[in-house]
């Protein structure tokens, strides 16, 4: 007969002990006596340095084990924990508090982490009735688990409301960076290099090689839950004029909202929950350790170029309370592998660039998102984050050039679905939707699109952008961002009216992505769109304006050609893959593409980076909107109007 070793001692494991009948039980208070010879470890009661410390024992023992305790009215049971595999008790901490149910649940549960002493509620005070319920739980969960069946508790957690017995269960997801039971491969000049491989699209004309539907099980069986989630809350977005929604990722320090847009409630809800995903991946190495430690100086012959990445000016970085330094190429600091398709060959990034930065204080240049995608594939997620950059540059490069580029008629791309989707923004909203063509000198399309409100609208202009090797769905993207863009701005305008206004006279109070987008609401600032919006050109055809789409039935063949137009251009495609044992066990890629000399996205006036960007003069003269060299002095000085 299998032995059960139950540590703990009060009202608890004397109740759990009666429930295990017919089960050889040996009991210890604690972990200060030695463990008889057991098949299954109850660790009942106690707080997070019990567990801590059960780890420590049971792991190497190779004893499989299993918690309940109490905490703020709740019972827990789980998740069931088998050494050597991952998911613990420390992943399942970390899920419980990233995801408690307010963020006064979550700073009591950060704090316990810190002081793990602080003694829960004593058992005594719970009901005979609530013990019992948990008593039953567990022992038809040791039932199972010395029966070699799978319990419930593999792999989750139950949650018991010790008032009304309400019992649900909840999936913990395994923590890629769990200071217990991760196993996180060094980051490697190996393990960096990309071979391409065939990824075969799902149609000529459909640029995934997954559907989301297939994956809609794991999305929300892995990812999305209320109490243990990676993701923990989701929402419809029924003011928006199409069908979209937001998930919420939460983090220790903050919640970041992320969405999905399309025409179908249940597909933009699952691209939420992938956007969340990507963006977890792109905040922190978490698929590999970072080892690498030097300077710029030391590692110049295995690094990327970083005289191209540009730079914020020296009047930015004099400014009081600026939170980033000049650079220093002496300066230690971390670096990630990446890969280099100009060069063929793994190469070295700052870690401040190859993942979000923020603007923390301390380093030398303010990254965001920009370039990160997810993907069904590795050669999905890195086109994808290509078009992102593209998509980015090509906005700024409009904006500071100040380029008159084409206005197009939208009626001329033959697309139904293109033309109601404006329609219907007009009908519903009342704002006027107007696309410009911002293809650069790379050819891939970008379209510009702007919402023109009237009397009758709360917001003067919103813009948004989309590009694709498609400009039919790069313009269909651009209007779903217009529309949430729309929705949410307008939520906030009667309460930040004057605030935009004061923004208008003061550049510098343009501090988050928000603030760029409520600036343009001001009918003020039309004028500085002047250039863009002048309807003296002619409507420009998407015939005329756009070459017909070359299709592959191969992903891979329409990312390589992506490729080689950059190759042929001297521009250095840089990719990093921010995957993680989390996005890897479903089959998706996360990737952060660097193209050193486009224009990075920033938010917040005074992150702009334009030093050393010698691309912004230079092309506007190359595609014939100049006749000469533009200089640093001509590029538009005003915050840019990306939401």
């Amino acid at each position: 007969m299998k032995t059960v070793a139950v540590i703990g001692e009060g009202t608890l494991a004397d109740t759990v002990c009666k429930h295990l009948a017919g089960i050889h039980v040996v009991r210890r208070p604690d972990f200060n006596e030695a463990l008889p010879p057991a098949g299954l470890v109850l660790v009942l009661g106690g707080n997070a340095s019990v567990h801590q410390e059960a780890e420590g024992i049971l792991q190497p023992l190779g004893i499989p084990w299993l918690c309940c305790y109490v905490y703020q009215g709740e019972g827990m049971v789980g998740p069931l924990i088998r050494p050597g595999q991952p998911g613990c008790s420390q992943c399942a901490d970390i899920r419980r508090s990233r995801a408690g149910r307010d963020r006064e649940e979550m700073d009591d549960e950060l704090m316990s982490l810190v002081f793990p002493d602080l003694s829960p509620p004593p058992l005594e005070e719970l009901s005979p009735s609530g013990l019992r319920h948990l008593a039953y739980i567990l022992a038809a969960e040791v039932a199972k688990v010395l029966r070699g069946e799978e319990a419930h508790a593999e792999g989750s957690i139950y949650f018991v409301n010790l008032s009304t017995l309400r019992t649900t269960i909840h999936y913990v997801l395994p923590e890629s960076n769990c200071p217990v039971c991760s196993q996180l491969p060094d980051d490697s000049m190996e393990a960096a290099k990309i071979t391409l491989r065939p990824c075969m699209k799902l149609s000529r004309d459909h640029y995934r090689s997954r559907s989301i539907r297939d994956l809609q099980k794991v999305l929300r069986r892995d990812y999305w839950d209320s109490r243990t989630g990676l993701l923990n809350d989701k929402q419809l977005d029924l003011l928006s004029v199409f069908a979209s929604s937001v998930a919420n990722l939460p983090t220790s320090m903050f919640n970041e909202v992320t969405g999905g847009h399309s025409h179908c409630y249940a597909d933009s809800e699952l691209a939420a929950i992938l956007e969340g995903l990507e963006r977890y991946c792109g905040f922190a190495p978490r698929g590999k350790r970072t080892v690498v430690y030097d300077s710029y100086s030391n590692l110049k012959n295995t690094a990327m170029d970083l005289s191209r990445i540009g730079f914020h000016s020296q009047e930015q970085i004099e400014r009081p309370g600026f939170l980033l330094v000049p650079f220093d190429p002496s300066a230690e600091m971390p670096w990630v592998w990446g890969y280099s398709f100009l060069q063929e060959r793994p190469i070295l990034v700052p870690e401040r660039l190859g993942y979000y930065s923020f603007g923390y204080e301390g380093g030398f240049v303010y990254e965001t998102s920009n370039g990160c995608a997810i993907g069904g594939s590795l050669e999905e997620a890195i086109l994808y984050g290509l078009l992102e950059v593209v998509e980015r540059d090509s906005f700024l490069m409009t904006w500071y050039a100040r380029l008159t580029v084409p206005r197009l008629d939208y009626r001329s791309s033959e697309d139904k679905e293109l033309v109601l989707m404006i329609e219907r923004v007009r009908a519903v909203t009342g704002y006027e939707v107007q696309l410009y063509n911002t293809t650069m000198e790379h050819g891939i399309p970008r379209i510009w699109a702007v919402a023109k409100g009237g009397a009758d609208q709360k917001l003067n202009l919103v813009c948004a952008a989309g590009a694709h090797l498609d400009p039919i769905r790069a313009a269909k993207s651009a209007v779903h961002e217009l529309d949430v863009t729309i929705t949410r701005m307008e939520g906030r305008w009667e309460a930040r009216q004057m605030e935009a206004e004061a923004m208008f006279h003061d550049s510098s109070l343009v501090q988050d992505m928000e603030d760029h987008a409520l600036l343009y609401s001001l009918p003020q600032s039309e004028e500085r769109l002047g250039f863009l919006l002048n309807e003296q050109r002619p409507l420009r055809t998407f015939q005329e304006q756009f070459v017909p789409v070359l299709k592959h039935d191969d992903l891979t063949d329409d990312l390589k050609q992506v490729l080689q137009v950059f190759r042929n251009l001297n521009l250095e495609v840089i990719v990093i893959d921010q995957s993680s044992s989390e996005t890897l066990r479903n089959g998706l890629y996360c990737v952060k593409v660097l193209i050193p000399g486009m224009i990075p996205m920033t938010f917040g006036h005074q992150f702009t980076r334009l030093i050393g960007l010698d691309r912004v003069l230079e092309v506007p003269m190359e595609l014939g909107y100049t006749n000469r060299r533009l200089s640093p002095e001509e590029l538009n000085p005003y915050p840019h109007p990306f939401p």
